[in-house]
């Protein structure tokens, strides 16, 4: 299933069932389909396909971007984190830190935490995942390299697109392939395989450290290709099974 987050004409959250461009909407007070509430794609406006509380991210995760980084392969998953008021949706205009030399954008594949999840092991964890989404990992180089705690090089607002939908995990491939592309070129192209760290190994080893509750986000590295941003530019995420997460740049 690959499940929408979106405001109905009459301005109420719901969840549905995207299905082409026609979205099939959940009961608001039940898990079943309602055939009654069916709309068009472009007669909603569509929400992040979550609320997180927390997005944990993953540094260097595919060995060809440490490369590029002139950095070293990790011996163990690197984390950082955003906070919420970093989530933007498919279609928002991102409003990104002004006066900065360089802006990147960072295409990841996110995970979507379904149930409460601490201390892991490797056996259990994909029970504990809802789905997977696009995520643009947006990075503020200039603060970045001056700072070891990235606040202002990582969690900055609108740092964390998320979207279109949220794609069970029957929906996603195992080799799924994520691509970059900005203003219809394509930057990068990488698939599932590539990663250093699988998910199973990345969620085992963050929830011996922190909780993840339902709607937290694991963003789980990105491919190398990465590179700057200017005002204006469009920036299509896409991840097979999911669809594009697409958004324009504002850099005041």
């Amino acid at each position: 299933m690959r499940q929408l987050r979106f405001h109905d004409p009459d301005g109420d959250v719901r969840l549905g069932e995207l299905d082409g461009d026609e979205v099939t909407a959940f009961p608001k007070q039940a898990s079943r389909l309602d055939s009654t509430a069916t709309f068009s794609r472009e007669e909603v406006e569509t929400l992040p396909p979550c609320e997180p509380s927390k997005i944990v991210c993953v540094g260097r995760n595919y060995a060809d971007h440490a490369e590029e980084m002139g950095s070293d392969v990790p011996d163990r998953p690197l984390f950082f984190l955003k906070p919420p008021n970093a989530v933007a949706s498919d279609g928002d205009d991102l409003t990104l830190p002004s006066g900065k030399q360089r802006l990147d954008y960072e295409a990841e594949i996110a995970v979507v935490i379904g149930e409460r999840a601490t201390n892991l092991d490797e056996s259990e964890a994909m029970a504990h995942i809802a789905g997977f989404t696009c995520m643009n990992d947006v990075s503020n180089r200039d603060d970045q390299q001056k700072e070891q705690n990235w606040v202002r090089g990582k969690a900055f607002d609108d740092s964390a697109p998320l979207g279109p939908v949220l794609a069970t995990p029957d929906e996603v491939p195992a080799d799924a392939r994520i691509q970059c592309r900005v203003n219809g070129e394509t930057r990068q192209d990488a698939t599932r395989e590539h990663f250093i760290f699988s998910v199973p190994e990345l969620l085992a080893d963050i929830t011996s450290y922190v909780t993840l509750e339902p709607g937290d986000v694991l963003s789980t590295g990105t491919p190398e290709g990465v590179g700057p941003l200017a005002d204006g530019d469009t920036v299509e995420i896409r991840l097979e099974g999911v669809g594009t997460l697409t958004n324009t740049v504002t850099i005041p």
